[in-house]
């Protein structure tokens, strides 16, 4: 699919997918995805008056490949408040993000509280329940490709037998769901060797504080609230990728400010997005009329 206009922004050429008019609804794709995936729920943000824009994350072709090979949540959380400029955004703006785009959107939301003026996050939870939920066993053995991810064999696994390593996280993380035409878009998007380094290099950039030999390091206690604007947290029922429970869910509202919300999404996994288009989209749009 081709991009609906591309933006400068952060010493970066973002291709982007764009939908209506209105104050700015920036939306984010994580990994292994492409922003294709959200195009109901920018048309869903258009017909409720937002100018919805969803740009290739940096690395995903045909959004450029950054030279300085910076893929740490500061860069990524500079590339949200460019965008938000070169977009002509304003207070009235808000953010909405999965998986690693759910990352970005909390650190921006944090970092930049007045060029947000509310927060959608969907699949994974706030870093400081992140890091205890990578405590949990059964969550270590769904994660086991973010460890993969460190090692330089990584690139080769994830090309191999045409790629199905991806399709298999796909699989495993929606289950019953079938991905083929969302895949379509990821394979171009991930074609080259440089872009799928990339991509690999969000969770590398992440995860270089860790490694063998290294002290273990302490799992902080859960801080206030980092986020002062209302947020709403979606998160599918029968998500394979991260384990989620009510009592997760009732604690992630407290990372956000007063008129916040965390629900789970039925018949939904990971991708809830791609999943249950109508139900996602219905519940952010009334949320942020709300």
């Amino acid at each position: 699919m081709k991009p609906d206009l591309h933006v400068h922004a952060n010493d970066l050429e973002f291709a982007c997918l764009e939908r209506g008019s209105g104050p700015l609804a920036l939306v984010l794709h994580g990994f292994p995805d492409t922003p294709v995936s959200f195009i109901p729920l920018l048309e869903a943000l258009a017909d409720a008056g937002y100018r919805a824009v969803a740009p290739w994350m940096r690395g995903y072709a045909p959004t450029a490949i950054p030279e300085d090979g910076d893929f740490s949540v500061a860069a990524l959380v500079s590339d949200t408040s460019a965008l938000h400029e070169e977009l002509s955004g304003d207070e009235d703006a808000v953010i909405i993000g999965h998986d690693w785009g759910a990352s970005v959107s909390y650190a921006a939301a944090a970092a930049n509280p007045t060029r947000w003026s509310k927060t959608v996050v969907m699949s994974v939870p706030p870093p400081p329940y992140t890091m205890q939920v990578l405590q949990d066993y059964d969550q270590l053995k769904r994660s086991f490709y973010m460890w993969l991810f460190q090692l330089g064999i990584a690139e080769k696994m994830l090309t191999t037998r045409d790629g199905v390593f991806i399709e298999r996280l796909w699989r495993d993380w929606s289950p019953g769901f079938d991905p083929t035409e969302a895949l379509t878009h990821v394979r171009r998007s991930l074609a080259t060797p440089e872009n799928l380094t990339a991509a690999i290099g969000y969770y590398r950039a992440s995860f270089g504080a860790f490694h063998l030999g290294a002290p273990r390091p302490a799992i902080a206690p859960v801080p206030p609230p980092t986020c002062r604007q209302p947020g709403l947290y979606l998160h599918g029922a029968d998500d394979g990728c991260m384990v989620a429970t009510s009592e997760l869910l009732g604690k992630i509202v407290t990372n956000f400010g007063a008129g916040s919300a965390a629900e789970f999404v039925p018949d939904a996994g990971h991708f809830l997005v791609n999943e249950q288009p109508a139900a996602v989209s219905e519940r952010i749009v009334r949320f942020l009329a709300s």
